[in-house]
This record gives structure tokens, sequence and C-alpha cells, in this order.
């Protein structure tokens, strides 16, 4: 497995300094990135800079709507030379057992089919909601067993399976051959109603009350690291990508992710 970062983890450096930051990836070690939005450049900036510093672009979380409504994003990130574009977050009418989803299920369909044409992969990845069951099923199998594995990837992030109730280990070889790309994100403490509010989705405001779950740089809180990244080397991963949604423990973004690549460096 090769070793990246989602660069939503340093934004707003992102937004700041674009080519300074992925500088500082490529010096941390990591080699390849996901994106999280091109700050303004062109695909030929972007995929100059990836050339520049010897970065793979791997992927990019684009918002579903994005996709669906303006098919040139599609092409943007082909240009670029990603090899999968993932879907990030999908509101309750995008979901299996949820009003609405047998109605925008073509939508998806004809949306993977797209993304294929263009040479790339479209991936789904999960929060916890996903861990809700309908019929006896997860939600989240649910989509990976109505859209077949050739049209959707399955790119599990480990710390919402966990905080979903399942183990990131067992749940990666679950799907062998179908993820492609895991997300390595730590944490400590434990699931709480206001949660969401860590990542901006309830209307981008923080709430100072969500009990103590935090994100953490991986290697310092709860997962198990070596025996997720055992199961993503035994179930054809090809990419461990740093994901940390919120910088914590008196660091900056850039210093979360710098100790989770040294962390990570002599385990891969």
């Amino acid at each position: 497995m090769k070793l990246g970062v989602q660069l939503y983890s340093v934004r707003d450096e992102m937004g700041k300094d674009f080519e300074g930051t992925l500088k500082k990836v490529r010096d941390m070690g990591y080699e390849g990135v996901e994106f999280a939005g091109l700050f303004d450049k062109s695909a030929e900036e972007v995929k100059a800079l990836c050339e520049k510093y010897d970065l793979v672009p791997v992927s990019a979380h684009v918002a579903l709507h994005e996709m669906l409504g303006d098919e040139n994003v599609l092409q943007t990130y082909a240009d670029i030379g990603c090899k999968f574009v993932a879907i990030p977050w999908m509101s309750e009418e995008y979901r299996p057992g949820y009003p609405g989803f047998e109605q925008n299920l073509p939508k998806l369909i004809a949306l993977a089919k797209r993304v294929k044409e263009l040479g790339m992969f479209l991936a789904y990845h999960n929060h916890d909601v996903e861990f809700e069951k309908k019929d006896g099923e997860y939600v989240l199998d649910m989509l990976y067993r109505i859209i077949p594995a050739d049209l959707l990837k399955a790119e599990l992030d480990t710390c919402w399976v966990n905080v979903g109730g399942e183990d990131p280990s067992e749940y990666v070889r679950k799907y062998a051959g179908r993820v492609d790309i895991i997300h390595l994100k730590d944490f400590a403490g434990k699931k709480s109603e206001n949660m969401y509010a860590l990542i901006g989705v309830n209307d981008g405001q923080k709430d100072e009350t969500v009990g103590d779950f935090e994100f953490r740089p991986v290697g310092q809180g709860l997962q198990n690291m070596p025996a997720i990244l055992k199961a993503a080397e035994e179930s054809g991963t090809e990419w461990a990508v740093v994901e940390i949604d919120e910088p914590t423990r008196g660091l900056t973004s850039l210093e979360c992710i710098e100790k989770s690549a040294a962390y990570l460096k002599p385990l891969l």
C-alpha cells in the first residue's frame, strides 16, 4: 500500500498556499493526495503541481450535487489524472431504505457509468449514519449490494465504521477487492448526539458540548491501526489515506498529518 492524505485535513492551508502545502505534504512522506476542492486552480495547474512534487492525484471528494449538475466537474478530475472520485456524503433521499432512493438510483448508476467512461471509478465514502439498519441490513451494505462493485468502490472510513458499531478490520475484509482506498482516521471518546457539529454538518456551527468525541492524529487514538493495515493489505487496498477532520490536542492541521505520517510509514 501507498500512503496518501485527504487534503480536507489541511483545507485552510490549501486555501492560503496551495502549492506550498502540497510541497509540505510530500516532504512529510505522503505519496499521493485526495482533493477536497481545487481552490480555483485549473486542471492543468493542479496536474503540473502534482508532477512537480511527485505526488499521485489519487482521488477527489466531490459533492454529489456537483457531479450530477455539471459534467465538466468530472472531466476536470479526469484531466488531473485522478483514478477515483468519491461521493463524500449523501442525503437521505439517495440512501437505500429511504423515500426517494428508488427514484434516484438511476441517477447514481448513470453517474457511475459516466465516471467509468472517463477512465475513473466512482467510490462512496461512508460516515456512521449508513450503519442504520433497514429491514435488518445496514444502509451501507444495501448500497454496495444494489450497485455492483464494477461501478461503485467502497472507500471505507475506518473511524466511522468503528463509531457505527463495527470492527473496521473485519469490514475491510468484508469488501476485499472493492476497497481500493481506505481512510485512516483515529479518534478518542464515543459517539454523541451532536457529533457531526465537529465536521460542519449542523449549519457549519460547532457545538462545544459535543461530549468527549475527538479526532486524533493516526496512532494516538482508539483505533487498532496495525490490524486495520493488515486487513487492508490482505484485501488488496492500494491506498491508505489519512484524514483528520479537525486539528486536535493543541496541534495545527499540518502537525496532525505530519505525526500521522511518521507513525504510519514504518508500518507500511
